[in-house]
């Protein structure tokens, strides 16, 4: 299965946070990332699992 065609359950998306700001995440469905506008990253999602590890997410630009 493609990470780019995974949908997430939006109830996981309701209770994520970003863990560096502790702000809520918003889902990339085209990028398959859950991203934090506060904190300026991305975090991946593989195998329809999100990866919320810091040094996994990419730097927003």
């Amino acid at each position: 299965m493609n990470d780019r065609t995974t949908s997430l359950d939006p109830e996981l998306l309701a209770i994520l946070v970003c863990p560096v700001t502790r702000t809520p995440l918003r889902y990339d469905e085209a990028a398959g990332e859950l991203v934090s506008d506060a904190a300026g990253l991305a975090y991946p999602i593989r195998d329809g699992v999100p990866v919320m590890l810091v040094e996994e997410a990419r730097t927003l630009s």
